[in-house]
């Protein structure tokens, strides 16, 4: 790539990360003002009783939705509420969750965010989480340095799993979480402590600015981590895949390079 070419990437990817500060942070205003008033009349389940899907949710991706036709109206988009994969043209991307961590806001627990990335045939390019309730925002770019509200941000460093806080959570369906059960209590006698608050968006932000050494999750899906992954990846954290087992669904760990094979050791199976 010549340097006029990798300036010209750079120059896009700040372009398209403001997009998607923007979004994020539209959707987060309007969550936020709806958190406040109290919980949520309209509420359907996905797919489990326990996979819930409020108005709120679908409100903020049709906000988001719409900056995205104004701002980008040739990219394609996949968001978590009330659409396929869409096609677009340029070769890019949208990946959204308008509400990562649905259950604590319907339960009024102000442990949730939103989430926005943009990406190519590489993966994502530029991300945005937004945790309104703390008003943080982490961004990163590809190749850039992550930031939470501007500033930069570093993972802890730790490798060390003794005396590693290690972020985690639990799938919907109930034969899933059996299994996960299994893995938990393999994990907490090795580790500092194990922390689940139900963001997994939020979960891998934190991790990134070195307030959870480590993460790991099953059923993780594209727009939960989209954005994360970046942002992580930027704080010279490593993501390895879950490999599917019979009992637990595919997911991710993200922790320092020194500490992945020992949690991989740890959490790559239930029994």
């Amino acid at each position: 790539m010549s340097e006029r070419d990798a300036s010209a990437l750079r120059v896009d990817a700040g372009e398209l990360l403001e997009v998607a500060r923007s979004a994020a942070r539209s959707a987060g205003e309007l969550l936020a003002e709806r958190f406040a008033s109290g919980r949520e009349q309209a509420v359907t389940a996905k797919s489990t009783p326990t996979d819930l899907v409020s108005e709120a949710d679908l409100a903020a991706q049709r906000a988001i939705e719409q900056l995205l036709a104004e701002r980008r109206p040739s990219d394609g988009f996949l968001g978590e509420e009330e659409g396929e994969d869409r096609p677009g043209t340029s070769g890019l991307r949208w990946v959204v969750d308008p509400l990562d961590g649905t259950i604590n806001f319907l339960f009024g627990i102000p442990q949730w965010c939103v989430s926005v990335a943009v990406q190519d045939e590489h993966g994502s390019l530029a991300g945005a989480i937004y945790d309104p309730n703390r008003d943080e925002l982490f961004t990163a770019v590809r190749g850039g340095a992550p930031r939470c509200n501007g500033e930069v941000i570093q993972a802890s460093g730790r490798s060390d799993l003794a005396t590693s806080m290690v972020a985690t959570g639990f799938a919907y369906d109930a034969d899933v979480r059996a299994a996960q059960a299994l893995v938990l209590t393999r994990v907490v006698s090795k580790v500092r402590d194990v922390r689940r608050f139900g963001s997994a968006a939020l979960d891998l932000a934190w991790t990134a600015a070195g307030r959870y050494d480590a993460y790991f999750e099953r059923t993780v899906k594209p727009w939960d981590i989209a954005a994360g992954t970046l942002i992580c990846e930027a704080a010279g954290l490593h993501v390895a895949e879950l490999p599917v087992h019979p009992d637990l669904p595919w997911g991710i760990l993200v922790a320092d390079p020194a500490a992945v094979d020992p949690l991989l050791d740890l959490v790559g199976a239930a029994a």
